[in-house]
């Protein structure tokens, strides 16, 4: 009786270990999350005149900043009138040097025989402001928060200084480098109230954010995104925050950011492909966000804790981003990953172990994706597009 009883819990045993192996090996392991695209393909092309201002910069051989009016795109250049020539000041910040110039110089630009500068976009100069702290924001758009599991739009500190819309970002072979295509925005001046934001000039440009996705598996809280923890340290690596080549100031800032269409591609691989409409709440219901967010010194970032702003308000020197669409690179554990997960974590003890199973989880999972090869590596070149806003190539080396 007794050797009848081991022989069938034999049975039983190796059963449930086929019946594992065989769910282990038909799992499915996706390389990213798979996006929905438009038909037609994404045309790249300078809003009118009418519509809204293309602005460009550059250094002189002087070493002067030079803000261009720009007319034209040609490839890898740009052709256009310097602010300088119409009238402007000899000032560096773009919005000055546009609020120094008559209105009627500007609708004639392109009519007069004003001398025509021809640059190539990879001297352009970063877009995005001077300052080392911009408003990173997190799924605001419903499919990706879909993908990350998040019910609501969440705000963080993102640090590092701005690119320029040809540049590189570094990765090691076993990094796990991912990608985010985002619209973005700067003021004229200080924001402290919706009021300041109504009465700002507002500058639109196309941004990106790269994600170190082993400093957020590891710091971030996976039920509360909106904890403070993980998301800045995640995104403030060198070189990720590159910016496009254009600072555009629209006419009509809500429906310019609304028609915007915005792609991400990964080696020519189309990834990502959205619309400013479809963004959860806009810039402005994104400022009121932040700015409702200002005091707590709550975000943590390279071991220490700091406020959302450092002068509790969006200063001039900041940027205000979009958050991204569906399509990132991150998924969620597939099916192999928790068989082996609950492995590891029977094998190191289980419940009499001292760890937990998020302990034993984290590192399996994260050695498991650096094993899948899905993640950005050296060699890759990734390149984000936004109508009237142009493009960004970030090439990833060591």
């Amino acid at each position: 009786m007794l050797s009848k009883t081991l022989r069938y819990s034999g049975f039983i045993i190796l059963g449930l270990g086929i019946l594992t192996f065989l769910a282990w090996l038909t799992s499915v392991d996706p390389k990213f999350n798979v996006a929905s695209f438009e038909s037609e393909s994404l045309t790249l092309e300078l809003a009118d005149l009418d519509t809204a201002l293309t602005l460009a910069q550059y250094t002189a051989a002087n070493g002067n900043r030079v803000t261009l009016l720009v007319e034209a795109v040609d490839g890898p250049q740009v052709t256009g009138v310097s602010l300088r020539d119409l009238g402007a000041a000899q000032v560096s910040d773009p919005f000055s040097a546009l609020a120094s110039i008559e209105e009627e110089q500007l609708k004639t630009a392109f009519s007069t025989e004003k001398k025509r500068h021809l640059i190539d976009i990879a001297s352009l100069l970063p877009t995005g402001p001077k300052g080392k702290r911009h408003l990173g924001i997190g799924t605001n758009f419903p499919e990706h928060a879909a993908e990350a599991s998040s019910t609501s739009v969440f705000n963080f500190p993102k640090f590092g200084a701005a690119t320029p819309a040809r540049t590189t970002v570094p990765a090691s072979q076993d990094s796990l480098l991912d990608y985010e295509v985002e619209l973005c925005m700067r003021f004229d001046r200080p924001i402290e109230s919706l009021a300041d934001f109504d009465a700002a000039v507002k500058g639109v440009f196309l941004c990106a954010d790269f994600t170190d996705r082993i400093a957020l598996l590891e710091l971030a809280d996976a039920d509360n995104l909106n904890s403070g923890y993980g998301f800045s340290d995640a995104k403030s690596g060198p070189g990720f925050f590159p910016t496009g080549p254009f600072l555009v100031i629209p006419k009509d800032w809500s429906t310019f950011v609304a028609n915007i269409r915005m792609m991400t591609f990964v080696n020519g691989e189309a990834r990502q492909d959205a619309r400013g409409s479809e963004m959860i709440l806009d810039f402005r219901g994104l400022t009121e966000k932040v700015l409702d967010d200002m005091t707590a010194r709550r975000f943590y970032y390279d071991d220490t804790f700091y406020k959302l702003a450092p002068n509790e308000r969006i200063d001039s020197d900041m940027t205000l981003m979009s958050g991204t669409s569906e399509g990132v690179i991150f998924t969620p554990p597939a099916r192999h990953d928790y068989i082996e997960i609950l492995l590891a974590y029977l094998l190191k003890g289980g419940p009499l172990s001292h760890h937990s199973l998020m302990d034993i989880a984290i590192p399996v999972f994260i050695d498991n994706e650096q094993a899948s090869g899905h993640f950005l590596k050296p060699g890759d070149t990734v390149n984000y597009r936004a109508s009237q806003l142009g493009d960004i190539v970030v090439d990833v080396k060591l």
